[in-house]
């Protein structure tokens, strides 16, 4: 692990401005085989156990027309609770985890490394207790060739970051 701010090769382009704009943040990179970013498979090559490790998934609804995104940030180990707890935050009828071409396209980043660092300002990003109660969770960095160590109470901290109890399942 290395400071992220060192490696900028290994981060995606919004990823880098996030944390150029917020200097203060502690975040350590690491350079991973980009076939294993998956978090089962890299949990298993790199000996990460799985409740160190925190997926973002992205989430959208409608309400009135207007379409409202939000990232989820839950353990490995659980799965973000979408038809309810993600549905009610955005206050939709129905919330569905957004196309995986249009959540690479809205973020800047590549599927399977998506991370609530760098994410458009106007999505709130939901994360779970266990997550922000992390001394240090293991997230995407933006690539799949690299991933982040962040103090899950620096997630939880986050501009537009909302600690949701039961979120995760």
């Amino acid at each position: 692990m290395e400071p992220a701010k060192d490696r900028p090769d290994l981060l995606a382009a919004p990823v880098r401005a996030a944390l150029a704009q917020h200097p203060d943040l502690t975040a350590h990179v690491a350079e991973i085989d980009p076939e294993l970013a998956d978090t089962a498979e890299f949990c298993r090559a790199y000996d990460v156990p799985l409740d160190a490790s925190a997926n973002c998934v992205v989430v959208s609804g409608k309400r009135g027309g207007e379409t409202r995104i939000a990232a989820c940030m839950v353990l490995a180990t659980m799965r973000a609770d979408v038809n309810n707890t993600v549905r009610r935050q955005l206050d939709v009828r129905k919330a569905s985890f957004l196309p995986m071409d249009d959540a690479v396209a809205a973020t800047g980043m590549e599927y399977g490394g998506i991370t609530p660092l760098g994410l458009p300002d106007e999505w709130p990003i939901l994360v779970d207790p266990a997550v922000a109660d992390l001394a240090h969770a293991v997230i995407g960095s933006g690539v799949r060739r690299s991933k982040l160590a962040v103090a899950g109470a620096d997630l939880a901290a986050w501009p537009g970051a909302i600690v949701v109890d039961g979120l995760g399942k």
